[in-house]
Order: structure tokens, then C-alpha cells, then sequence
């Protein structure tokens, strides 16, 4: 108990000192999971909605896969994503291992499944005759696929916040793409890891609880949104 307290206190001093390299961490990986969690909302609307609305053979096999990556092995991701971006791999000449871009790029791998997921399974929910009643109206098919994510925005809000957990929350991919270098992509699960390994559990403790403090802000500002838009 005396180490876990130990913890909370170096937290408080933390956040009162305002270190700069823990806070630098804690922007850096908003700014990743961020981007990421962006990207893979854009590839999620898309995806999902191409497997909710249109039938084709294969279907119930994209749902599988969809669901299959929902639960990847974010070591798995981060090795496939490594192998891409060796400079022998495929996309070793735009040099991107070890930098936040290909972080970035491991962390989309891991969100978008859940998003697209989150995604397919709202749309699929809405009324069936909804899309058909929107064509009669005279709209387009772009006007039809906005309307209807505007109906689903409850939806794909909670698939943004699943998104944005399973991207800041992961570590092996990150560290294996991103390489844990100080000041360039260490992030704070990667530099939990680090504390952990050399036996300096209080700071570790520290920034776990700074790691779910962030969470928990991101979190609450778009369940606020959410039940706003609920009520209205």
C-alpha cells in the first residue's frame, strides 16, 4: 500500500510542478492516439457503411473480419506495421520507423476495426425503410449517408471513445514501431513500461494515474456531448 500511495503523491507533484517532459509525453500521446482514432473514424464511416448497406457475396465474411480485428494483438499489429516500414520492407524508403507518423499508423491499424464495427452495427440498427424514405425525398446518395450518420451519431460517438481507448491504451505496437525514444515518440503507456523495467514503481504509479486522468477527461467531454445530443 505504502508504494501505491507513494505513487499518488509523486502525481500530485507532478501535475503541480508542471514537468515539462511528463507533459510533453501526455500531448504527444493525445496528439498520436488522436490522429489516429481520426483517421480510423474516416476508414470506419466508409468501411461500415459500404458492409451495412450494400449486399454482396462475402458479406457475412467482411463482418468477420471486422469483428476478427476488433480483438487484433497489438504486438501482431505492431510486427506486420514494423515489417512495412523496415528499410527493407515495402515503405522503408519513406523512412517512417521510429517516428510518430508510424505510430500514428499502428495505432489506426488497432482503432479502425472497433470503429468500423461500432459503425456497421449502428447503421444496421437504424429503420430499414429510413434510407428509401430519404430517396423519395429527393436525396442524394452523399445527402442520404450524411443524414443517416447524423441519426447514428450516438452511436459513432461511443465508437469514437472505443476507438480513442484501444489507441492510447496499447503499448506494443508502439514500441515496436515507434521505438520509445525520448522526446520524439514516447508516449505514456511506453514510458510506464520504461519506469516499470528499471524497478521505479512510483513514477510508473504516477503516470498510470495521469494516463487515466486523460482518459477520463476525453472521455467525459464526448459522453457530455452525447447525452446533450440525447436529450435534444
Amino acid at each position: 500500500m505504502d508504494l501505491i500511495w507513494d505513487g499518488l503523491g509523486e502525481a500530485i507533484r507532478i501535475m503541480r510542478s508542471g514537468d515539462f517532459s511528463v507533459w510533453e509525453i501526455a500531448v504527444r500521446s493525445i496528439f498520436v492516439s488522436g490522429t489516429a482514432t481520426a483517421v480510423s473514424l474516416f476508414l470506419g464511416v466508409v468501411v461500415g457503411s459500404l458492409i451495412a448497406f450494400n449486399q454482396f457475396p462475402g458479406r457475412n465474411l467482411a463482418f468477420s473480419l471486422v469483428n476478427t480485428g476488433m480483438g487484433l494483438p497489438p504486438v501482431v499489429v505492431g510486427l506486420m506495421v514494423a515489417i512495412m516500414l523496415w528499410r527493407s520492407g515495402p515503405l522503408g524508403e519513406f523512412r517512417l520507423i521510429y517516428t510518430p507518423t508510424a505510430m500514428i499508423i499502428a495505432q489506426t491499424v488497432i482503432a479502425a476495426p472497433i470503429v468500423t464495427g461500432f459503425t456497421a452495427a449502428a447503421l444496421r440498427n437504424l429503420h430499414p425503410k429510413l434510407r428509401s424514405q430519404l430517396y423519395g425525398l429527393g436525396a442524394s446518395r452523399l445527402q442520404m449517408l450524411r443524414l443517416v450518420l447524423w441519426e447514428a451519431k450516438l452511436p459513432l460517438l461511443a465508437a469514437v471513445m472505443a476507438g480513442f481507448g484501444g489507441a492510447i491504451s496499447e503499448i506494443g505496437a508502439s514500441q515496436m514501431v515507434g521505438g520509445n525514444l525520448a522526446g520524439d515518440t514516447r508516449v505514456m503507456t511506453t514510458a510506464i513500461m520504461l519506469e516499470v523495467q528499471r524497478g521505479e514503481f512510483a513514477p510508473a504509479i504516477a503516470l498510470s494515474v495521469i494516463l487515466l486522468a486523460l482518459i477520463f477527461v476525453v472521455n467525459l467531454i464526448l459522453t457530455t456531448v452525447q447525452q446533450q445530443e440525447r436529450r435534444s
